[in-house]
């Protein structure tokens, strides 16, 4: 049995370029349970994003992953 897919919100801060999304979501792809990332970008502010996951999503490796590119994440 696969575990159902939930979505958790992140509010990553900085993010101002598509570039930045880029790094942001191949960053949190490689969080092994991540299905899918959307980001809806905010150029210079606060910017949603949007994580599918097999199961709950680990949080601590969504900060890192997004610290990792360079940014600040809450949830």
């Amino acid at each position: 049995m696969s575990a159902q897919i939930q979505t958790t919100k992140i509010v990553v801060s900085g993010m101002t370029c598509e570039h930045c999304v880029a790094s942001v979501t191949e960053e949190l792809q490689e969080i092994e349970a991540v299905r899918e990332v959307r980001v809806d970008l905010n150029a210079g502010g606060d910017s949603d994003v949007f994580v599918k996951s097999a199961g709950p999503l680990n949080l601590e490796a969504a900060r890192a992953a997004v610290a990792e590119a360079g940014y600040t994440a809450s949830v």
